[in-house]
């Protein structure tokens, strides 16, 4: 095995009485987790009509002005301005020789470290016991994080160091200017394309430490083909100035976040895009949140049903393969409570906000199938 890697072995017994109590304890966080998972999905309901309300007041609302003179006119009002977003500076990273003019530069700094890679196993016995074999693999890997090589299972011969030099560090412009306008920190912050940064004229050791300049990634340490523990990789990368369009409220000569009756519009898109473009992307953004917490919300329900139901499982595995057709039924079971209870929340959710679009489409069914039925009664 290489100097990079190690594995530790070890096998443990769970008796059939072990496994029901833990069982007990599972279906006790499953009874809190259906009910917070449900509650989950009806916020999510209303945040995503708020959100959709917002967003079309603000398309009805929004007068878009040029970028390059203050209206006092247009004060306190939504507006939507184009054009370049550019630094009134140049930033500089506070420990290296890197100076660029953009919005953000970025330092990403990884140490090379041990980590613990767990793996598990568990083996069904015939009695309802079972026999579980965890697989601990030790191995060097870089991370931004510094990993608690102390907390490892076998810590002896994997110590990592308890500190980082140069950490990961960020420098972000005081003032960006769009046209005669200033950004607001929270719109810099919603730019995030980067590119990376040549570093140049570094010195060729820090403390005795070599350093090794590969284009826009710095190499501290002996060797950068064989990292050592203790090594460092560090990347620079910059938001450069881009065009973008914004739709704010006007603050002077800054922007604010423009208040509805539903909530707040602050928007910032990268592109010389229209107002109604810039509005229909955060509509898409919202959609896209708003099935993606529906999924996480079902997903909970169904986790949570599974550790509810665990305990019949656990009683069926006195016989191994009772327990496994057990768990199968018990998944299915599960999944239909799930989707069940998945409509029945976001349903009644949507219901209470357009309870005169739930009356139309009530009606709606019951008068297409007599439709239908009447049409099936004529004559071909």
């Amino acid at each position: 095995m290489s100097d990079d890697q190690d594995t530790v072995t070890e096998v443990t017994e769970t008796g059939w009485g072990d496994r029901i109590l833990s069982s007990l304890k599972g279906a006790v966080a499953g009874l809190l987790m259906v009910p917070l998972a449900m509650a989950l999905l009806s916020w999510n309901e209303d945040r995503a009509a708020d959100r959709q309300t917002a967003l079309a007041s603000a398309a009805r609302e929004v007068i878009p002005v040029a970028a390059d003179r203050i209206d006092s006119r247009t004060e306190g009002r939504l507006i939507h301005v184009s054009g370049r977003a550019s630094p009134a500076g140049r930033l500089e990273d506070p420990d290296f020789p890197v100076t660029v003019s953009a919005l953000r530069l970025i330092r990403r700094t990884e140490m090379y470290q041990w980590r613990e890679v767990t793996t598990t196993e568990t083996r069904d016995k015939l009695g309802g016991g079972s026999e579980t074999i965890t697989n601990t693999r030790y191995e060097k890997d870089w991370s931004e994080d510094l990993i608690d090589s102390a907390s490892f299972r076998k810590p002896d011969g994997h110590a990592n160091p308890d500190w980082m030099p140069f950490p990961s560090h960020t420098e972000t412009a005081d003032r960006v200017l769009l046209g005669a306008f200033r950004l607001t920190p929270a719109q810099i912050d919603a730019l995030t394309d980067e590119q990376p940064v040549t570093v140049r004229d570094l010195p060729a050791d820090i403390d005795g430490i070599p350093i090794h300049v590969n284009g826009h990634e710095v190499f501290i340490g002996a060797n950068p083909a064989r990292p050592e523990t203790g090594d460092l990789r560090i990347r620079f990368t910059q938001t450069p100035a881009a065009d973008v369009s914004v739709v704010a409220r006007q603050a002077g000569s800054s922007f604010a976040p423009y208040a509805t009756p539903t909530g707040t519009v602050d928007l910032v898109r990268y592109g010389l895009l229209p107002p109604d473009a810039v509005i229909h992307a955060a509509q898409r953004e919202n959609t896209l949140l708003t099935w993606g917490l529906r999924l996480a919300g079902a997903l909970l329900i169904f986790i949570g049903f599974r550790l509810l139901f665990s305990p019949l499982e656990a009683l069926a595995y006195v016989l191994p393969p009772l327990g496994w057709l057990s768990g199968a039924i018990l998944s299915l079971l599960a999944g239909g409570l799930t989707l069940v209870l998945t409509l029945g929340t976001i349903g009644t959710a949507w219901i209470t906000r357009h309870p005169l679009a739930a009356v139309a489409v009530g009606l709606s069914l019951p008068a297409a199938v007599l439709l239908w039925r009447r049409l099936r009664r004529q004559p071909a």
